[in-house]
């Protein structure tokens, strides 16, 4: 451990389970010497197992639904009482699609299911920010990373309204970055990390042949959740001050191979 994030303090959303990356960069996090809040939806940790990521971090839990303005106002009030100043890190780890729960296709996406997506995944970070800065809730030089997917620059059939979503939320990272940084040098940056087998990752239909195609098209193959975690808490640290409003592929070299020898001559790929 570097002590990385010795004496900062923090709000982790997301994390659901063991196979989460929030649930990983919590643990790196607190190996690095942070103090923070957990938070999730409520309905999402009746389903999850918070209770012992929090025993084992030292940290409280403060359920908030994204979506609402009152419950993320009392999120950023609550966590600097309890860690007893402003904030220096936020992570978004937030996405839900019910088009493609109900494995409904692109073209015939049912636009309620879709405006929730929206408003979950994409503009509860504009939400976010928009309160933490009302409130004055972070500090100067803080770091805001919220975590995407590379569907938002192309084409992922199986992603469906997501990728809409994605580039939304990239786009909200971008523009609020400019003004966040203009008035209180807070930096915002989405990480567009691998597949990776998270709970929600693989209910997505196709996830399994999709993840080992990315794998043999990686030169250094997928990034799993615990790395994506390390590079979080890279941008988190004082180590990347002056990058902001990018966003930073966590995926092993995929983003940028065209084809890979493996993936070309079909090796490595065939079915059991």
């Amino acid at each position: 451990m570097y002590n990385l994030l010795k004496g900062k303090r923090g709000i982790i959303s997301g994390a659901l389970d063991q196979n989460s990356i929030a649930w990983k960069v919590a643990e790196k996090a607190h190996e690095e010497g942070a103090s923070f809040v957990l938070t999730n939806a409520p309905i999402a940790m009746r389903m999850g197992e918070i209770n012992a990521l929090a025993e084992a971090t030292g940290s409280q839990i403060i359920p908030a639904d994204a979506t609402s303005v009152e419950d993320l106002t009392n999120l950023f009030t609550q966590s600097q009482e309890i860690l007893g100043g402003k904030i220096d890190f936020v992570l978004h780890s937030i996405g839900m699609s019910v088009n493609i729960r109900k494995k409904i296709p692109y073209p015939e996406l049912n636009y309620d299911y879709f405006q929730k997506g929206i408003d979950v995944s994409a503009m509860s970070l504009h939400k976010m920010l928009s309160v933490a800065k009302k409130l004055d809730a972070i500090n100067e030089w803080g770091s805001v990373v919220a975590l995407t997917y590379m569907a938002a620059q192309r084409t992922y059939p199986f992603y469906t309204d997501m990728a809409d979503i994605k580039a939304m939320l990239e786009s909200i990272a971008r523009s609020f970055g400019y003004h966040y940084g203009v008035d209180k040098k807070v930096r915002i940056n989405t990480v567009s990390q691998s597949p990776t087998k998270t709970t929600a990752g693989t209910g997505i239909k196709g996830f399994g042949d999709f993840y080992d195609y990315a794998d043999a098209i990686a030169p250094l193959g997928n990034a799993d959740a615990e790395s994506c975690a390390d590079y979080c808490i890279t941008l988190f640290s004082d180590l990347t001050r002056m990058v902001t409003m990018q966003n930073l592929f966590h995926d092993g070299g995929y983003s940028s191979t065209g084809v890979s020898d493996k993936v070309l001559y079909n090796l490595g790929l065939e079915k059991e």
